[in-house]
């Protein structure tokens, strides 16, 4: 049987090896979920990323940001990045820098709500649900 984190990683792997152009994320999330994971709460100037699961908090630290300006939190930019990204036309690295560009710090998946906020440094929020999606189980074991 594998730990947690190796479910979260098998996940992830698998997730990125067989997830559509269109609709990524919410195939990703899916697959995170079925690992065990119930929120990911990410902070972009730091590139951490933390995995709440249903026995183990996880953190995945990446490579932060030096110093830089964070421009104003702009709601119609950070809906044209995500609806761009919906559409399949942006890498998930393109999609971070347009949400840092329009204002973003950090955004938190809620797994079970299939709910996505994203914040601002001035305690702004944009919060958007995403779809189910019918997906096989995934070989966590």
């Amino acid at each position: 049987m594998k730990n947690s984190e190796e479910k979260l990683e098998t996940a992830m792997k698998y997730a990125m090896e067989h997830r559509p152009k269109i609709g990524g994320f919410p195939f990703l999330a899916e697959c995170l979920r079925q690992a065990g994971v119930i929120k990911n709460i990410w902070s972009l100037p730091s590139a951490q990323s933390i995995y709440v699961m249903d026995d183990v908090t996880l953190v995945k630290q990446g490579s932060p940001l030096t110093m830089a300006e964070i421009p104003p939190f702009n709601e119609e930019a950070l809906i044209k990045a995500l609806r761009i990204d919906q559409a399949g036309n942006s890498t998930f690295f393109e999609f971070l820098e347009a949400t840092c560009k329009a204002g973003v710090i950090g955004y938190e998946v809620d797994f079970l709500a299939r709910t996505v906020s994203y914040f601002g440094a001035r305690n702004e929020r944009y919060t958007e649900s995403y779809p189910a999606i019918d997906s096989k189980t995934i070989p966590l074991n």
